[in-house]
């Protein structure tokens, strides 16, 4: 499928496939795209295969460094350095687990997405949907530049720096690990490989990037086609309250509070899907912003430049990111609650009786609090995000003092 934007009017598929086509971008590749009915035997032969290969590389390249980490005895700040990274290969393995878990879910949510489409005939309706489809592919995309960039960078500048050891009478350059191995489990200090780990952690690290970005940008797109429809909703609700009867528009109330309902349930889907792995986002996020605080006040008192700009860097994508799936848990509860604002703010005096009762009932499920959290515990909104800030602030200062 191209790029370029789909026009008004264009077929379910299309409009449907235009929301999800960087999603398919980001999860095809590592094998977590979700199976179809028209999905050929061939393709499943191949996700089976990109799956064994993606786990293989995770363990493989996750085991020397969890060794090297308990059994060899170094400095907190070395523990520190590797644990980074390994942090961030732990929990995109999970999350590739859990996108691979979830993948029926995760099916649903886009069957369901291509029957709004089908079901929305208007231009008008179409267009609101659009506008909401490119919002979700540019977040999207943001948060594939960001966390590529930010930590492709450290990967990067890691590989390009070279250190010379002495070994008896011979005098070896070799390049300097993103995460230092266990030495008597690979033997690194010799070629090729020396060179053929330093691949394999930049393997890792992008299939561990392409997970994490598709799962944020999953949660985007399906957030923003969320609010879409409650757009669609408050439309039809000013329309049907306040503006005659129109031929191509909602003619009863029941049409309205079915594709209320609808979306409700779409919200509910995206919960469901995402509350176990926002859980586990939020603990890393925390956890790393402690840990590249550390990296970033060690690199500051060493004048270390390179490092220190790589390190802001992944601090910022990361920050960004956190940020992201706040900040969509907060839209779509506000947006949730909007629905009902409009309905009440509509002239709805001016109704027949039953007419109002089943615009009562709107209001009243609006304000029903709709939320997304991490592990069914935390509220996703822009205060979490400022909480899991404050926390990682508050464990950097503790580390600072053990240190």
């Amino acid at each position: 499928m191209t790029n370029q934007p789909v026009t008004i009017g264009a077929s379910a598929k299309a409009n449907s496939d235009y929301g999800l086509q960087l999603n398919r971008w980001f999860l095809k590749p590592i094998g977590v795209w979700p199976s179809f009915p028209s999905t050929t035997r061939f393709e499943k032969i191949v996700s089976i295969t990109l799956n064994v290969i993606c786990y293989s590389s995770i363990i493989l390249t996750t085991i020397p460094c969890l060794v090297r980490m308990f059994l060899e005895d170094e400095s907190i700040y070395l523990k520190l350095k590797s644990l980074g990274p390994v942090s961030h290969w732990i929990v995109s393995g999970a999350n590739y687990t859990t996108l691979l878990l979830r993948s029926k879910d995760i099916r649903q949510c886009m069957e369901h997405m291509e029957a709004d489409w089908q079901t929305v005939t208007r231009e008008k309706d179409q267009w609101v949907m659009l506008k909401n489809a490119k919002f979700g592919r540019y977040v999207a995309a943001s948060c594939a530049i960001f966390m590529q960039s930010g930590i492709m960078c450290f990967i990067f500048v890691a590989a390009m720096d070279t250190v010379e050891i002495q070994i008896g009478n011979e005098t070896r350059i070799l390049h300097v690990l993103p995460c230092a191995v266990y030495k008597k489990l690979i033997n690194v200090d010799e070629s090729p490989t020396n060179e053929i780990v330093l691949f394999l952690q930049a393997w890792c690290t992008m299939i561990a990037n392409s997970s994490t970005v598709g799962m944020f940008s999953l949660a985007a797109v399906l957030a923003a086609h969320a609010c879409g429809q409650l757009n669609v909703v408050m439309v039809w609700i000013t329309e049907f309250v306040n503006e005659p009867k129109k031929a191509d528009g909602p003619n009863s109330i029941g049409v309205i509070v079915e594709r209320h309902l609808r979306t409700l349930n779409f919200i509910g889907y995206i919960e469901n899907l995402m509350n176990r792995i926002y859980f586990l986002e939020i603990f890393r996020c925390t956890m790393d912003i402690c840990i590249l605080g550390y990296y970033i006040l060690s690199e500051w008192a060493d004048q270390n430049v390179q490092s220190l700009v790589t390190y802001i860097m992944i601090y910022i994508s990361i920050g960004f990111n956190v940020f992201l799936i706040c900040y969509i848990g907060e839209i779509l509860t506000e947006q949730s609650k909007k629905v009902g604002e409009v309905a009440y703010m509509t002239n709805w005096y001016y109704l027949p009786d039953k007419t109002i009762l089943d615009l009562i009932l709107i209001i009243a499920r609006s304000g029903v609090v709709v939320q997304i959290t991490a592990g069914k515990m935390v509220h996703m909104s822009v205060y979490t995000f400022g909480d899991v800030v404050k926390t990682g602030f508050a464990y950097l200062n503790l580390l600072r003092q053990m240190t």
